[in-house]
């Protein structure tokens, strides 16, 4: 008997150990991005910072490797430039880089970044910094593992999770407006003059925004949300700023004390074009919209129990069809033409980069976190909105959300349909794969989505 009762006794406490080691942990963590004076955003150099940019993020532990999910004020990250940001991140938590995710919002009054093009530049042009502030990057990179670092020792143990959505009004519109043949009439850019192109219909959006939140007993400890769209209001103005989204984003935290992390949904072909005429005055009003859409999906929250085997991470490695206009002579004579303007070189350098992968069949991760009944799914680019609506249809049962802008390698991508039907998105300036690419990531979605079942 006292054998028995010593086994039962290690047994029951082994059970416990494993739920005491199982239970759902969360901590949050925002660093400073903002770059500094002189370096390049997106299209100009930096005259200063009029809103602070930032990276932040959420990271999960529970019975398995923790997992990362990182939202950053830039238009873009792509190859060496995701690369190195998972893996400082990833050492830093104790987990594996695909495990962890890297999103920009896509501001353009915001930096970008890709290590291998800077690279690249070094070596075929002997050029560096043409594209971003590689020191500045590195700097942020460093701050951002590390604050994931302390935000996972600091971690508290959540115990219910809130899905919610709230309808966000007169901000998206669909930028492709089609004539009566089909093809592209006219591009409705982010902000639009004419009033005649405003007053074409908003098209199709999608015009929920998403939001999970985590909870320990009746406190809120992060909210994450999601919406498509692209996040201009006006740009080009040399002074760093994460535009609308993010002034809403700022707002919702200050309001509710709620640590908030959002995400750009599949917004490449969507914009405020309908309701933005390119006003200063503008950007806070629909700051405020969006903010209203996140106030609504808190407000519809509902809350249910979490454990650990709630929490589900999975991943495809996907090969994304390389368009036929991306060639590697005309990349490589516009790298090296000292005429081209810098930032013209580094996009070459970038586009090659890009190339180089597909042929060396470098895969692109597609992801899926699940938590209860939520999925959200992680994709490349500059994903045009109907891969977002079409995710929804495949699983309506479940809470299904999106955020593109991972790996900005390949530009936007479009749906097979969209490559024969012209506009500024589907264009060999644009766009950096082949039509086929619907297939293999709506494939890749399915997939994801069966398996976190």
């Amino acid at each position: 008997m006292t054998t028995l009762r010593l086994f039962l006794t290690l047994f029951f406490l082994g059970l416990l150990g494993v739920t005491a080691r199982a239970e759902i942990r969360v901590g949050v963590f925002d660093v400073d991005a903002s770059p500094p004076v002189g370096s390049p955003l997106a299209y100009d150099p930096t005259k200063g910072i009029q809103t602070p940019l930032s990276c932040r993020g959420i990271v999960i532990a529970g019975a398995e490797k923790p997992i990362v999910l990182v939202a950053i004020d830039w238009i873009g990250i792509s190859s060496g430039g995701q690369t190195v940001f998972k893996d400082a991140i990833a050492e830093a938590v104790g987990t594996e880089p695909n495990r962890v995710v890297i999103h920009a919002l896509h501001q353009h009054d915001a930096p970008r970044c890709d290590f291998d093009a800077e690279d690249l530049l070094k070596t075929e042009a002997g050029l560096s910094g043409a594209g971003f502030d590689p020191e500045f990057a590195r700097d942020v990179v460093n701050r951002a593992a590390a604050a994931a670092g302390k935000a996972l020792k600091g971690a508290v143990p959540v115990t219910h999770v809130g899905l919610g959505k709230g309808i966000v009004e007169k901000v998206a519109s669909n930028r492709r407006i089609l004539g009566e043949d089909g093809k592209v009439k006219v591009t409705r850019y982010t902000a639009t003059k004419n009033p005649e192109v405003r007053a074409y219909p908003a098209g199709t959006i999608d015009p929920e925004l998403k939001m999970i939140t985590f909870w320990k007993g009746d406190s809120a400890i992060a909210a994450l949300s999601y919406y498509a769209t692209h996040p201009q209001s006006y740009y080009r103005t040399g002074m760093a700023n994460p535009d609308f989204p993010g002034l809403a984003r700022n707002a919702r935290q200050t309001e509710t004390g709620i640590p908030h992390i959002h995400f750009n949904g599949a917004g490449g072909n969507i914009g405020a074009g309908k309701w933005n005429d390119g006003s200063k005055e503008n950007r806070q009003v629909l700051a405020e919209r969006v903010a209203a859409g996140m106030k609504l999906a808190l407000e519809n929250t509902k809350k249910s129990l979490l454990k650990a085997g709630d929490v589900k991470w999975e991943v495809e490695p996907v090969l994304l069809p390389v368009g036929a206009h991306v060639k590697e002579d005309e990349l490589l004579a516009k790298i090296r033409n000292k005429v081209e303007t810098p930032g013209g070189r580094y996009g070459a350098a970038k586009a090659l980069i890009w190339l180089r992968r597909c042929r060396e069949k470098d895969p692109i991760p597609v992801s899926c976190f699940a938590v209860g009944d939520a999925r959200i799914l992680h994709l490349p680019g500059e994903l045009f909105v109907e891969y977002q609506l079409n995710a929804q249809k495949l699983r309506p049962d479940l809470f299904v959300g999106m955020a593109a802008y991972g790996d900005y390698a390949p530009g936007y991508i479009g749906t097979e349909i969209a490559y024969s039907q012209g506009g500024y998105e589907a264009s060999n300036r644009a766009s950096r794969v082949a039509p086929e690419v619907e297939s293999v990531l709506m494939g890749a979605v399915k997939t994801l989505l069966e398996k976190t079942d």
